[in-house]
């Protein structure tokens, strides 16, 4: 049997450094409650640029109930993709008023980009199905407290 070359090896450490720091940063953003109907969720908070750039990425799984809320400056048609992603996921686009005005599919490790209809402040992406499984709607809102 061939033993792996140095190089190779060295490659294979590298690359589990790499997934071990996106978990580790993950776990590391805050986590806060969220109300849909009578649905509580928990969710880690991305608010920086590097936060939200970063979000899910590297992650192999999602708990039960828990996802991401990104939080925005500014209303805008702020955009989504799923580049290193792994992850199935769906996104619910969250206007200023914690509306939700578009829940969107997404499918793991591609540039597809998903835009919301109108300007928001907020998306919060779960596990794919989660919404429609949940029998949560476009026009339900999102609560920061019962």
């Amino acid at each position: 049997m061939k033993r792996p070359s140095v190089q190779r090896i060295r490659g294979i450490l590298f690359l589990l450094l790499v997934l071990s720091v996106f978990e580790g940063y993950a776990q590391s953003l805050p986590r806060v409650p969220l109300y849909i109907k009578n649905k509580e969720i928990w969710v880690e908070v991305a608010k920086t640029p590097e936060e939200r750039a970063t979000g899910l990425m590297g992650r192999t799984r999602l708990e039960k109930d828990e996802g991401m809320l990104f939080i925005f400056d500014t209303e805008a048609h702020h955009s989504f993709w799923m580049k290193n992603t792994r992850i199935p996921l769906s996104i619910a686009f969250i206007d200023k008023e914690q509306k939700i005005i578009e829940i969107s599919e997404m499918k793991p490790m591609t540039l597809d980009s998903h835009v919301p209809p109108r300007p928001i402040l907020y998306a919060l992406e779960m596990e794919k199905g989660w919404f429609s499984s949940n029998g949560i709607k476009i026009g339900d809102v999102v609560r920061f407290s019962r």
